[in-house]
């Protein structure tokens, strides 16, 4: 009998509910910068995306600032982030309920976020207990969604194949990451009126249906094997 799936969950977005604050950091730290940017422009266009990347996107919109700002820019965003993240985090709807319906699933996170924040973020929200050590930072790993590696980074340390893995992520970035790693993989969209699912994807509007999914896939997997 085949061991069950290994489920890989994105962090913000996805398991808790992050993005609000973060967009609303950025926009402060980034327009006193110089680089008009509003908590809308990171919900609309740049969810999910690397800090540096947005960066630059906005440098070639607005003009360069000065590069030895970014890093004492970052750092500060980075604490009032983590600071408000302890005390305002809360998970996503259902995010909880999904977790424990599949207890008996490897799980690990997979984020473009670095491991701190991504640790932060879990134990204010009560989640870290489900996945332990098992947080795979694209700052650890050195690669960024949508690159793919860093989903097969997070499988190799998971003792996992990529047929074996099923993704869950709410931004693009991450979806098609996860599709071009080889793996299964469910979108979380929570804007179907404005986002579309990518071919080869599943898509969920809550995480409350994530463990009736996971099943059919189990079955599915099961049926396949005895054909």
């Amino acid at each position: 009998m085949a061991r069950p799936l290994c489920l890989l969950f994105d962090c913000d977005g996805t398991l808790v509910d992050s993005e609000p604050l973060l967009a609303d950091e950025m926009s402060s730290s980034l327009t006193d910068a110089g680089l008009p940017f509003q908590a809308s422009d990171y919900m609309g266009e740049f969810r999910g995306a690397r800090f540096r990347h947005i960066v630059a996107e906005l440098e070639r919109r607005h003009g360069s600032v000065d590069p030895e700002q970014l890093d004492p820019l970052e750092c500060r965003m980075r604490a009032n982030l983590n600071q408000r993240l302890a005390t305002e985090l809360v998970p996503i709807d259902g995010a909880t309920e999904a977790l424990a319906a599949l207890a008996g699933h490897a799980m690990g996170v997979v984020s473009n976020g670095p491991e701190n924040k991504i640790r932060t973020s879990l134990v204010a929200t009560g989640l870290a207990e489900v996945f332990g050590n098992r947080l795979f930072s694209a700052y650890t790993a050195n690669c960024w969604k949508p690159d793919p590696c860093l989903f097969h980074h997070a499988a190799n340390r998971m003792g996992f194949a990529p047929e074996e893995c099923v993704v869950i992520d709410d931004a693009l970035v991450g979806v098609r990451g996860a599709l071009a790693a080889g793996m299964t993989v469910i979108h979380l969209n929570r804007f179907p009126d404005v986002e579309e699912t990518p071919e080869g994807a599943i898509m969920i509007s809550n995480m409350f249906q994530l463990p009736t999914v996971i099943g059919h896939l189990e079955r599915a997997r099961a049926l396949a094997a005895h054909a």
